[in-house]
């Protein structure tokens, strides 16, 4: 769906003020929206951007190693409560969960040491394991929100130790040749952008190296270009079955940590940075690499994202504000998609389920139950709260249901039946919803 004219005008403005304002040698913006590119914006030209020029994406790399370990959870190859050193025996992490260092609650330290690792030739896995020691942590863990890039070289060399492959192996073809990101690379190709650190007087460029970051990579090596990382940002928003589970990706977007417990503007999931704007929650990562910067957000329920690049290490000016910006010019200004038409049912649901549609009511609270044929959900939505997530469940053998949403999710739906076998008590996790909105007790 093409964005109006209002929308593009508003986001181009935001784009070119934040350059110029922010002394940025180039910049561009993408604006996704039902899982496509839907409007890109650039401003400067050094270079004139396009949407197939590559920038450096730094810790939004983070992503895709996070995918790859949830991946490997998925076939039971892991669990996320699984200690570092069951896989990865001999690091000072070994007691931390695969989950606290996908969350940054592992008490890690930032960094591995030794020389500034993004500004310097990469090491080896077995170099780096070998600089390790006690002062690792500076941390309990979930002490605190500790952010940690160390943590993701440790899970991708926990993945390569399960699978017996590279990482970068991993990520092409578990991920980028699936999605058809061709042009998200592990180095540069052109065209590319020269990355720089502005002078902060003389308003001049240096041009900052690009090294290989070696051991370090999946905490910030990738490359990648706006219509490829739109791409991602659509996987993120509405996760493509054959990749990955969905729900995955919906388990991915829970907090694990809150970065400002006093303020909550901020948390971090298993590998995805959550960010509250007003009333919304977005997901996505930020990225920085010497010369570049990068941002992707998405928020969820509505499918609307946006992702940024721009080739200065010290702009003065925000991208993660750009693209939170543009996201809520499209949500606030644009109409949301016409619903899909609604078409009458060909047949009635399964004898056993049709006489489980219809009102049924706890402590004098209305529930409506309906049969989602499409999904075989049975589905629970309170008349009371309409706003509130409905209950879906699905069969799990007779006259039992299994909840995978809302407050209910995990519980149990138990059918009770009379005598004469009609359903009486819609039993969920002990709570008795009956067909009688005042029986007598």
């Amino acid at each position: 769906m093409t964005l109006t004219a209002q929308t593009v005008i508003r986001i181009d403005e935001i784009v070119a003020s934040t350059q110029a304002r922010g002394q940025m040698p180039s910049m561009i913006l993408g604006v996704v929206r039902d899982g496509r590119l839907a409007h890109v914006s650039t401003s400067g030209h050094t270079p004139t951007p396009t949407p197939d020029t590559q920038y450096r994406i730094g810790s939004i790399t983070k992503t895709f190693t996070a995918v790859l370990v949830m991946l490997l959870r998925d076939e039971g190859r892991l669990d996320l409560e699984d200690h570092l050193e069951q896989h990865l025996p001999g690091t000072p992490l070994g007691r931390a969960s695969i989950r606290q260092l996908l969350g940054h609650a592992s008490g890690s330290r930032r960094e591995p040491g030794g020389p500034w690792w993004e500004r310097a030739p990469g090491t080896s896995l077995d170099a780096l394991l070998d600089r390790l020691d006690q002062r690792l942590r500076v941390h309990p863990p979930y002490r605190t929100f500790h952010y940690s890039n160390v943590a993701y070289a440790l899970l991708a060399a926990l993945a390569g130790r399960i699978t017996g492959e590279s990482w970068s192996d991993l990520v092409s073809e578990r991920l980028l040749a699936p999605l058809a990101m061709h042009r998200t690379t592990y180095q540069c190709e052109e065209p590319f952008a020269r990355g720089y650190v502005v002078h902060p007087w003389l308003e001049t460029l240096r041009e900052e190296p690009r090294h290989d970051a070696g051991a370090m990579a999946p905490a910030g090596q990738l490359w990648s270009t706006v219509a490829d990382l739109a791409r991602w940002a659509a996987f993120l928003a509405s996760p493509a079955a054959e990749v990955i589970n969905p729900v995955t990706v919906e388990e991915m977007a829970v907090p694990v940590t809150i970065i400002d417990p006093q303020s909550w503007s901020g948390g971090y999931g298993l590998g995805l940075q959550l960010t509250r704007r007003g009333e919304r929650v977005f997901v996505g990562h930020g990225g920085s690499m010497p010369g570049y910067l990068a941002m992707l957000m998405v928020h969820q329920p509505s499918g609307v994202g946006a992702l940024a690049f721009c080739n200065a290490y010290n702009p003065k000016a925000s991208i993660a504000e750009v693209c939170g910006k543009a996201i809520e010019v499209v949500l606030d200004n644009e109409s949301p998609p016409a619903p899909e038409p609604w078409q009458p049912a060909a047949a009635p649901p399964p004898g056993d389920i049709a006489p489980l549609c219809g009102r049924w009511w706890f402590m004098g609270l209305e529930h409506e139950v309906t049969y989602d044929r499409d999904q075989r959900h049975l589905v629970v939505r309170s008349l009371a709260s309409p706003g509130a997530v409905p209950w879906r469940f699905i069969s799990d053998g007779t006259d039992l249901w299994q909840c995978v949403s809302g407050m209910n999710h995990g519980e149990q739906l138990t059918v009770r039946r009379g005598p004469d076998g009609t359903a009486t008590v819609l039993d969920i996790a002990t709570f008795e919803f009956l067909p009688d909105p005042w029986p007598d007790l």
